[in-house]
């Protein structure tokens, strides 16, 4: 096999590293002064692969947006009072105990009054169908309502593990109401005041008993299983259109009204002598009352569907210019840490003027992705298709791609003797060694004697990719600065 080449199963307890090319990799570290369990633990962080991922669910103005603020520790998820306001961003990293794990904030449902329990259904299933546990909030001075019971069925149908909890609890007086909420019969009812901060530790330590050590779905199906392509795109770009057409038949409803697609489609597709399984992520039928839940919902879903998939085909409509909601499903999916691949549709209807415009738009609005295949298709004509998978198997390749301690650090030689470090406040910190602790994607650890600034880190990446490939992936880089010792240490 390449030693550039990610084995499965190979160096677990180290991360990706075999076991000699830890212990080098330890001695080097040692030579340098680094603390061991420092090092360690900067592998273990670096090398953690996909997280596991916890659920908050309830229905609207129970304040889980408020909680998931509270739980990873900054003011990022929307908060207002009244539901139906999260926006954007759904999937937040946070970290207990030394355990890190991604949080999918499901706030902001809309209901439809006519049929709130389907309505909650929908939105609640697709939320924790890729959750590994599921916080559910229940607003304790209201008590348990018919919506709340609702809810608890669908988690008892899911089957996967639940943390109560008994939302607004202030103080020693609001303990029985949280109490009563037993009745509910998912466990122990933890009361919190996620607006004060008041018991969430005790919910949190709950939280990390529910959630496993890893992800209990791999990626893919078994070793050798079809590979994952989520198509991600803003509404109406023609996702359905595109899987219609590499599927050689109308398997999903296509209609010019954006947003026809109402539930997520999974379909296995041969393409180039290959199966593939294609996640079909559209939106969801607009309606005017509805409009600002169905906003939210198609997010949420698009967010779920790229945690599934191992690449996303970010589809972008050529004939317009690219919009911010185009770059914020880009960057959902960089963020996720997935291969990208990204195909501008309706290219056969482009004149000379728009093609001109299109590449000047590519260059400012996508420079953070131009390491992403781009294919240029049709998905009416089928132009070009017979190009998308190579281009899937050129990002896969880079999101597995792992390159060997011993030639990782030859590398960073090279680069710091040819271009160190500006120096700053009279000090020059250097790169002094490197491994890559993870691959899918590609994880870097390089040890410093010093901060190394944002610029000289994207230089970095610029040389990695240069002389390694990588392309078609994100690749994450952590920087660990040497404490400062004494000269007898």
């Amino acid at each position: 096999m390449n030693d550039q080449i990610h084995s499965e199963g190979s160096g677990h307890e180290h991360g990706e590293l075999g076991d000699a090319e830890y212990a080098e990799f330890m001695e080097l570290a040692a030579q340098e002064g680094f603390d061991p369990e420092e090092v360690e633990g900067a592998l273990g962080e670096a090398g953690h692969g996909p997280l596991p991922v916890l659920a908050v669910v309830g229905r609207p103005n129970v304040g889980k947006s408020t909680l998931v603020n509270r739980i990873i520790g900054r003011r990022e998820a929307v908060v207002q009072d009244k539901p139906g306001v999260t926006r954007d961003r759904v999937s937040y990293e946070a970290e207990w105990a030394g355990r890190r794990f991604k949080v999918v904030d499901t706030g902001g449902w809309e209901q439809d009054v006519l049929g709130l329990d389907a309505s909650v259904a929908a939105q609640a299933e697709y939320a924790i169908e890729t959750a590994d546990a599921v916080v559910f909030v229940v607003d304790s001075t209201v008590g348990a309502t018919d919506t709340d019971e609702a809810v608890v069925k669908l988690l008892r149908r899911a089957g996967k593990p639940v943390v109560l909890c008994a939302n607004k609890v202030d103080g020693q007086s609001g303990e029985a109401d949280a109490a009563a909420l037993w009745s509910l019969g998912l466990g122990e009812p933890h009361p919190v005041s996620s607006l004060h901060g008041r018991g969430t530790g005790d919910m949190l330590d709950a939280v990390l008993e529910a959630l496993p050590d890893a992800p209990a779905q791999k990626f893919g199906t078994a070793l050798g299983g079809p590979r994952r392509i989520a198509l991600i795109g803003r509404p109406n770009v023609g996702k359905s259109s595109l899987l219609n057409k590499v599927a050689g038949e109308d398997r999903v409803v296509v209609n010019e009204l954006a947003g026809t697609t109402r539930d997520p489609v999974d379909e296995l597709i041969n393409l180039g002598g290959i199966t593939w399984k294609f996640i079909d992520t559209a939106g969801i039928r607009r309606r005017v009352h509805l409009q600002e839940g169905a906003d939210y919902y198609a997010s949420l879903r698009t967010a779920a569907a790229v945690e599934k998939a191992e690449v996303a085909v970010v589809l972008i409509d050529s004939s317009e210019s690219i919009s911010v909601q185009d770059q914020r499903i880009i960057t959902m999916a960089v963020e996720a840490g997935r291969a990208i691949v990204v195909a501008f549709n309706k290219w056969d209807t482009l004149d000379e003027e728009r093609r001109y415009y299109l590449e000047r738009e590519i260059e400012t609005e996508l420079a953070q992705i131009s390491w992403a295949p781009r294919v240029n298709v049709s998905a009416v004509t089928g132009r070009h298709m017979e190009k998308l998978v190579p281009a899937i198997e050129t990002a896969l390749e880079g999101w597995e791609t792992r390159v060997p301690t011993g030639r990782l650090n030859a590398f960073l030689g090279e680069i710091v003797a040819a271009n160190p470090h500006p120096i700053r406040g009279g000090k020059q910190p250097r790169i002094l060694f490197g491994t890559q602790a993870g691959t899918k994607p590609p994880r870097f650890v390089l040890f410093a004697s010093g901060f190394l600034e944002h610029g000289y880190r994207r230089f970095v990446e610029r040389r990695l990719r240069e002389e390694f490939g990588f392309e078609g992936t994100p690749i994450h880089i952590s920087v660990r600065v040497r404490e400062k010792r004494g000269r007898n240490k």
